[in-house]
């Protein structure tokens, strides 16, 4: 079995901070959002993975992701130049599938339990595809699918009037009878080929589509306040570890505080769950619960919590706390301490600010 991981979309719901960066690549708990996903993947013994990568943000992930030998697999990447649908996605994959049975998995899923267990299912079952669902507070927003005994019987893309409440997570096994299926479809109205129109032909041409509800949590991490919530979701399983930091007598740490090599913590009170990367330095400060601060970040005299602090950034002298923040790199804030005092802010396109 191989696997296809889908990472063309532009983010336009993370804009601004997708204008420079991917939006598989935001750090969560320190660590690129798409890296999850792989690790999902290999867990399930799949050693050769196709990422779909679109012309903006492709050489980001090359760089980042690499040949996936520190994974023990094989990566290769495939140009999606424009993003046509996953259904399309699986289209332009097909040299690199050939015809074997694989996993697609969309490249902003974040799940918590391991999904080896759906691909024995899969693979027991003989079925067509086999599709993971999760029930949700806004099923229109999602592929939705009705059921009947675990075997999907309807399949509707983001429906104006739901009938059920179970979406489709982004996690998909499908043998080679998916790429008939893809031929056999027209773009939607939306001009995209769909992948929920591609499992919506298998079911009418009396193939087998089944279906399970995931055990634990799953996160669509597409906008801002999603990323901040999936970064507290991994933190609430972080351990303690101090070894590598330096510490003076008047802090205190409290709770899983996990710190990179080189952090240096003045005065200053962590309360967990937190994660600090390397050369980091907190000086007079407070950071809560909740908090992922990147290498070199530099906090002094401010208050930081439930908050994403991106790498080579500096907080300053902030009056009150920061919370639910999404800050990317090499950002300033700061107190004005020069007369006249006054709000003076560099933002980029689609930027959010909120003063007190």
């Amino acid at each position: 079995m191989k696997a296809i991981i889908l990472c063309a979309g532009k983010g336009t719901r993370l804009r601004p901070l997708t204008y420079t960066s991917a939006k598989h690549l935001i750090p969560l708990a320190n660590k690129p959002a798409l890296e999850y996903g792989i690790e999902k993947i290999t867990e399930c013994g799949i050693e050769d993975i196709g990422i779909i990568i679109g012309e903006e943000t492709g050489e980001d992930i090359k760089k980042a992701i690499g040949d996936g030998k520190r994974w023990g697999v094989r990566i290769s990447y495939i140009l999606q130049s424009k993003p046509l649908g996953l259904a399309h996605a699986v289209k332009i994959a097909r040299t690199f599938l050939q015809n074997e049975s694989f996993l697609m998995f969309l490249g902003d899923n974040l799940l918590k339990n391991s999904i080896s267990l759906y691909r024995q299912k899969f693979e027991r079952s003989k079925h067509q595809a086999f599709v993971l669902l999760t029930k949700v507070d806004n099923p229109e927003q999602f592929g939705v699918a009705e059921l009947q005994d675990n075997k999907v019987i309807r399949m509707v893309e983001k429906p104006k009037i739901p009938k059920t409440d179970l979406a489709l997570i982004g996690v998909y096994f499908f043998d080679k009878t998916i790429h008939q299926a893809i031929d056999s479809i027209t773009p939607s109205a939306r001009g995209e080929l769909e992948i929920t129109d591609a499992i919506q032909w298998l079911i009418d041409n009396h193939y087998n589509v089944e279906a399970n509800i995931i055990d634990g949590w799953w996160k669509d991490t597409g906008k801002p306040e999603d990323i901040i919530e999936a970064n507290r979701l991994i933190l609430e399983d972080i351990s303690r570890n101090l070894e590598k930091a330096r510490i003076d007598k008047k802090s205190k740490i409290l709770g899983r505080v996990n710190l990179g090599n080189g952090v240096e913590i003045i005065n200053s009170i962590i309360m967990g769950p937190v994660i600090i990367g390397e050369n980091a330095k907190i000086i007079n400060s407070y950071i809560g619960p909740f908090t992922s601060l990147s290498q070199r970040v530099e906090v002094e005299n401010s208050e930081v919590e439930y908050s994403i602090i991106m790498a080579n950034t500096q907080i300053k002298y902030v009056k009150h706390r920061m919370q639910n923040c999404l800050i990317g790199k090499d950002v300033s804030v700061f107190r004005s301490e020069d007369i006249p005092r006054v709000y003076g802010f560099v933002l980029a396109d689609e930027s959010k600010i909120r003063l007190i």
